[in-house]
């Protein structure tokens, strides 16, 4: 009998051990998230401080939110284990997201910082319409906090990670776990072209409201911004907001519907 527990016990350790690995990487990225961004705060908020007193506070924030998200994600219920297609497909979203992001924006300088017209939030829906919420999610966060970790938005990086992560999420849950648009057109409700575009708006939906909120705090509680200066930028902010959502969700919506068929053929397009 013990023989059997001391088996039953090994091998609920071996089956787990990932999650017990992932759990102990995410409780270290927190505690020296926390650390370094304790240390390199002061410098970072400083008037005029550069990149490079900037890049490491940013990067402890990033690092408390990714020490949160791992355990999250690792508790969540158990999916297909990646394969190396998937991990193409999410390595090529990012690498759309930078450059939708870096090399196609308008900036608009708002006081000591900055918004953007851009269309780097087209590909972190389009990511989650054909990779679902989390990988999507993910492609879209890594890909635009690295772009603004290159540019002159160094210390909106941890924002961006969250919000665009939550893009991911929340287009990907309505795209496949309510309109299901990967599946066969009998398991489908109303039309794919709806679904799609339901889809993208309630990811844009989100940050339309999300983005100026969440900038406002931010800003304010978390860069020292004063009070009048961020409720500026949270106003010009929503504008620009809402105009990048509007260009995501059409565009999105476009090309997944003319990919779509393609990749269909090809095999290529993952049933979530």
């Amino acid at each position: 009998m013990k023989k059997a527990e001391r088996k039953e016990k090994r091998e609920w350790i071996q089956k787990n051990k990932s999650k017990w690995i992932a759990m102990g990487v995410g409780v270290t990225l927190l505690v020296l998230g926390i650390v370094l961004t304790a240390v390199t705060r002061a410098g970072a908020i400083a008037e005029g401080a550069a990149n490079g007193v900037k890049i490491p506070f940013a990067l402890g924030l990033i690092m408390i939110l990714a020490g949160i998200v791992i355990p999250l994600a690792v508790a969540a219920p158990e999916r297909k284990p990646a394969n190396v297609r998937t991990l193409a497909m999410a390595s090529l979203f990012a690498a759309l997201c930078y450059i939708g992001f870096s090399y196609c924006k308008i900036d608009i300088p708002v006081g000591m910082e900055k918004t953007a017209f851009h269309l780097g939030n087209v590909f972190c829906v389009l990511a989650a319409l054909f990779m679902g919420g989390m990988w999507g999610g993910m492609a879209g966060a890594v890909g635009m906090t690295i772009a603004d970790l290159t540019t002159a938005y160094v210390t909106s990086a941890p924002k961006t990670f969250l919000l665009k992560l939550c893009i991911g999420l929340i287009t990907g849950f309505v795209a496949h776990k309510i309109f299901k648009i990967s599946q066969d057109k009998e398991e489908r409700k109303i039309p794919i072209t709806a679904a799609t575009a339901i889809s993208c708006a309630a990811g844009m939906a989100f940050n339309i409201v999300a983005d100026p909120l969440v900038g406002y705090f931010y800003k304010m509680y978390i860069l020292g911004v004063p009070q009048e200066a961020a409720s500026i930028w949270a106003k010009i902010g929503a504008v620009t907001t809402c105009v990048n959502a509007v260009v995501a969700v059409i565009a999105a919506t476009v090309l997944y519907m003319a990919l779509r068929k393609a990749m269909k053929r090809t095999n290529l397009l993952p049933k979530l």
